[in-house]
């Protein structure tokens, strides 16, 4: 069931992104579609509905509704709703009685307020993928507040950025870049075309974390752009060795692991700053023993650079380096022995857990299966 949250932070973030259905779920010729495309609606169900609760945005709590419907066409899904609503606890506090029923977005949209609400924002709002699409919003007492929901929460849901990287892809030559794609394939472009101070910056860092999972003394790491007309780039290191000279490996050369790492780092310094970052099997092809030094980096970065950080993992020793403070922050994700429904519960909300603690290390306890025994 991991996978399957990841995936829908991805699809949300896409359609926030102005992304058309067909792209977001499908792909494009620049990016890959959502593991199953047009069939991620269950089996025998003719549609999906994601929610997502935003929570404490000036003092208003959103939630934020997404529901897609196949179409019976060509044409592939259809966009049938779109929600956004005011929590109902803070609507009956501050006297909200005025309710927005069925409202279109053209009804919301003035070229007035909308050229004002682009000097607020520095985003351009996603206005022109759902300016045709049906809009229904309640809870709110004016048609200000609704626009403004819609920017807020949109401006959220694009800073989520799902990394996968994928290190075979990552060792080709790539265009210069400005972000970073899921599978981190052009890691060598983003990195080469940031300005110099910034380039220089990002590579001190880089080299600095880098060295200290890397086996050998690592003295640079550096991507620069390659050919007669620099489009592309390329990435290399310098390692130093005892009783021989200093060698230069390019990325076709660095270890699966190694990509990996380095792909987790650009991102985490390279996102905007509340950004929120999902990495699928975090520590894949990393060797147990730095599992602790991957912790304090994404913690160590993620709070200087006020980036949130949602990680999945099946390895126990990552979960053995998880600091006690980290537990409620924890979720076990396991499939309903009725249903076959994929289900999530906090750690902690397990009752059996001291008893489970007190049996050895969480890393201990996942190896022997004993939290599905006890969900079971």
């Amino acid at each position: 069931g991991k996978s399957n949250i990841v995936d829908s932070l991805d699809f949300l973030s896409r359609i926030a992104r102005e992304e058309t259905f067909e792209e977001a779920l499908n792909g494009n010729n620049e990016k890959s579609g959502i593991r199953g495309g047009e069939w991620v609606i269950k089996k025998s169900a003719h549609s999906f509905c994601l929610k997502i609760f935003v929570d404490g945005l000036q003092d208003f709590d959103y939630l934020y509704s997404l529901k897609v419907n196949r179409k019976n066409s060509s044409s592939g899904h259809g966009f049938e709703e779109l929600l956004i609503e005011i929590n109902e606890n803070n609507s009956k506090q501050l006297g909200v009685t005025s309710l927005l029923k069925d409202a279109t977005y053209h009804n919301f949209i003035t070229q007035e307020n909308l050229e004002a609400y682009q000097r607020i924002w520095s985003d351009q709002p996603p206005w022109p993928r759902i300016y045709q699409q049906k809009v229904s919003c309640s809870g709110f007492n004016s048609i200000d507040i609704a626009q403004l929901s819609l920017i807020k929460v949109f401006n959220i849901l694009k800073k989520i950025f799902v990394l996968d990287p994928i290190p075979s892809q990552m060792r080709n030559y790539s265009p210069l870049s400005k972000n970073l794609t899921r599978n981190a394939a052009n890691i060598s472009g983003v990195i080469a075309a940031l300005p110099e101070p910034d380039r220089r910056s990002l590579e001190v860092q880089l080299q600095y974390y880098l060295s200290q999972i890397s086996e050998g003394e690592l003295r640079k790491i550096w991507a620069e752009p390659i050919g007669r007309l620099g489009k592309d780039a390329m990435l290399y290191c310098e390692e130093a060795w005892p009783n021989q000279s200093n060698l230069i490996i390019d990325a076709t050369g660095m270890s699966d692991g190694t990509l990996r790492f380095l792909a987790i780092l650009t991102a985490m310094l390279t996102r905007p700053e509340e950004s929120l970052i999902v990495i699928e099997e975090v520590d894949n092809g990393l060797h147990p023993s730095r599992a602790g030094l991957l912790l304090q980096m994404l913690r160590e970065i993620g709070e200087k650079r006020k980036i949130d950080v949602l990680v999945t993992t099946h390895n126990p020793a990552l979960l053995d380096e998880l600091a006690p403070d980290l537990i409620p922050f924890v979720m076990v994700t396991y499939r309903n022995k009725d249903t076959g429904e994929s289900q999530l519960i906090p750690l902690e909300d397990l009752d059996d857990l001291p008893k489970l603690i007190a049996s050895g290390s969480l890393g201990t306890i996942v190896k022997k299966e004993l939290i599905e025994q006890s969900l079971k």
